[in-house]
C-alpha cells in the first residue's frame, strides 16, 4: 500500500501564513505593543511579501499570468508617471506602486504554492480567531474611548472606535480601523457557510461559537457594510445549495441553527444593546443616505461611474500614484485629507491618468470576471469552495480600498484563495478523512 504524504511547509507557505497574521495583529502591534512604532509598522506586510517574490522567483514557481504582468507594468508606468509628471516624491509614488509591484503578485503566488488543504485550514484558523474577536468587539463597545482596549494608533488616548449611535463607537478589534473589524468578519462569513455545508472538516465546537461569534459582531461592530457582506456571502450560498437536495437541507439546517442562536443571543443584554444601537445608525444613515440604494448602489455602482464621468479634468499622467492615499496627503501636505478621490477608481484615473487608470480598473473586473466564471463551473461540478469564496471576493477585488493597508491584505487573500482552491482539486468522496 502506497503512503501518500502531505504537501511539505514551504517557505512560500510560511510567508504566506505570516502575511496574514500579519494583517490580523498589525493593528495591534501599532495601538498597543508598539505605539512608538506605529508609522513603520505600518508597512510591516511589505518585507513579508518581497521576500516571497523572490523565493517564488528563486524557487521556479512565480507564475505567469497576464493580469500580474499587466499589473506589474502599470506599477512601473505609474511609478515614473508619478515622479516626473505628477507630484514628484518618490516615496509617495513608492507607497503608490507597491499595491502592484508587492501585493498584486502575492495573489497569483498563492494560487501557485497552495493546496486546497491550505485554503481550509485557513478558513479554520480564521473561524478559531473569530470567537476571541468577537468577545474583544463587546469589551470595546462598552468601554470608554479613554480605555487601554480602546487605544488609537501610536497609543492615541482618543481612542480608535467610530461614531457609531447612541453613544456607542464602532469598536476596532485588533485593527488600526474599524473597517478591519468588517472585513475580518465578511472574510469569516465565506468559511461560516462553507463548513455548515461540510461539517466533516471542522470541529463542531468551533463551528457553533463561530458562528455565534459573527452573529454578535454584525450589531456590535454597527457596520451597516458587515450586514450587507453577509447578506451577499448568504445570497451565494443559498445559490450553492441548489446544487444538490443534501445541500438544500444543509443550508435550511444552517438558516434554522442561525435563527435558533439569534433566539438565544437576543435574550442577552448585550445583544439586545447592540442591536439597539445598530438600528439607530442604519435608521439615520438610511435616512440621510437614501436607504438601501444610498448605502449599496451609491456606494458601489456610483464610485464607479464617478471615475469616468469625473476624469475629464484630471491630466494625462494623472497626479500620481500614492497621493490619494492617507500616506501620501501626509507626506505631501502634513495632514490626512482627499487629495484625489475617496472612491476606489476615482482615486486609481486620479493617481494614475485616465489611461493608466482605466487599465487598472479593467484588469481588477477581468480578473473578477475570470474567477466567477471559473468558480461557477466549479459549483455546477458540486465544488462549492471557490463558489463560497467568491462573495467576498466580488465586494473586494472590482474596486475593494488598496489605499488603506487592512484593506488591501483582506483584498489579496481572499482572491489569492480563491485561486488557490480553483487550482486544487476537489478530493474524492468516498473515503476521505476528516480535517481535524
Amino acid at each position: 500500500m502506497t503512503t501518500t504524504l502531505p504537501p511539505p511547509f514551504t517557505l512560500e507557505k510560511r510567508l504566506i501564513w505570516l502575511y496574514f497574521i500579519l494583517i490580523i495583529l498589525e493593528g495591534a502591534l501599532r495601538k498597543w505593543v508598539f505605539p512608538s512604532l506605529s508609522t513603520p509598522l505600518l508597512v510591516i506586510r511589505e518585507p513579508v511579501a518581497l521576500a516571497l517574490i523572490l523565493t517564488s522567483v528563486r524557487n521556479g514557481i512565480f507564475p505567469l499570468n497576464p493580469f500580474l504582468y499587466g499589473m506589474i507594468l502599470i506599477g512601473i508606468a505609474g511609478f515614473f508617471a508619478a515622479i516626473f509628471a505628477g507630484h514628484g516624491s518618490m516615496a509617495v509614488a513608492i507607497f503608490g506602486c507597491r499595491v502592484f509591484l508587492l501585493h498584486f503578485p502575492i495573489i497569483f503566488i498563492m494560487g501557485a504554492v497552495l493546496t486546497r488543504e491550505d485554503v481550509i485550514n485557513m478558513g479554520k484558523v480564521t473561524l478559531s480567531m473569530a470567537i476571541p474577536m468577537a468577545v474583544l468587539l463587546v469589551i470595546q463597545f462598552y468601554s470608554p474611548q479613554s480605555a487601554w482596549v480602546n487605544r488609537g494608533v501610536g497609543g492615541d488616548m482618543l481612542g480608535a472606535g467610530f461614531s457609531g449611535a447612541m453613544g456607542y463607537y464602532r469598536p476596532p478589534g485588533t485593527f488600526s480601523f474599524t473597517i478591519g473589524t468588517t472585513l475580518f468578519f465578511g472574510f469569516a462569513t465565506c468559511f461560516v457557510f462553507y463548513f455548515w455545508l461540510n461539517p466533516m472538516y471542522i470541529r463542531k465546537s468551533v463551528l457553533w461559537l463561530s458562528t455565534a461569534a459573527l452573529i454578535v459582531a454584525i450589531p456590535v461592530s454597527i457596520s451597516r457594510g458587515l450586514f450587507f457582506q453577509v447578506g451577499v456571502v448568504m445570497l451565494f450560498a443559498i445559490i450553492a445549495s441548489a446544487t444538490s437536495l443534501k445541500n438544500t437541507v444543509k443550508i435550511l439546517s444552517s438558516l434554522l441553527i442561525v435563527a435558533l442562536l439569534v433566539g438565544v443571543l437576543s435574550q442577552t443584554p448585550v445583544f439586545q444593546n447592540s442591536t439597539e444601537a445598530f438600528v439607530a445608525r442604519f435608521t439615520t444613515a438610511s435616512a440621510t443616505e437614501g436607504g438601501l440604494e444610498g448605502t449599496l448602489v451609491e456606494r458601489y455602482l456610483g464610485g464607479m461611474l464617478a471615475a469616468f464621468t469625473g476624469s475629464r479634468e484630471i491630466p494625462f499622467w494623472g497626479y500620481g500614484a500614492g497621493m490619494g492615499s492617507n500616506v501620501g496627503s501626509m507626506l505631501l501636505t502634513g495632514s490626512v485629507q482627499y487629495l484625489v478621490a475617496e472612491g476606489e477608481w476615482g482615486r486609481m484615473a486620479g493617481e494614475f491618468g485616465p489611461m493608466l487608470g482605466s487599465l487598472i480598473i479593467f484588469l481588477r473586473l477581468g480578473f473578477a470576471w475570470n474567477l466567477s466564471v471559473r468558480s461557477y463551473r466549479s459549483m455546477k461540478r458540486k465544488d462549492l469552495l471557490p463558489w463560497l469564496l467568491l462573495g467576498f471576493t466580488l465586494l473586494m477585488l472590482p474596486q475593494g480600498s488598496t489605499a488603506q493597508p487592512t484593506s488591501l491584505g483582506f483584498l489579496v487573500m481572499i482572491a489569492g484563495l480563491l485561486l488557490a482552491a480553483l487550482n486544487s482539486k476537489m478530493p474524492a468522496p468516498a473515503g476521505t478523512a476528516a480535517i481535524r
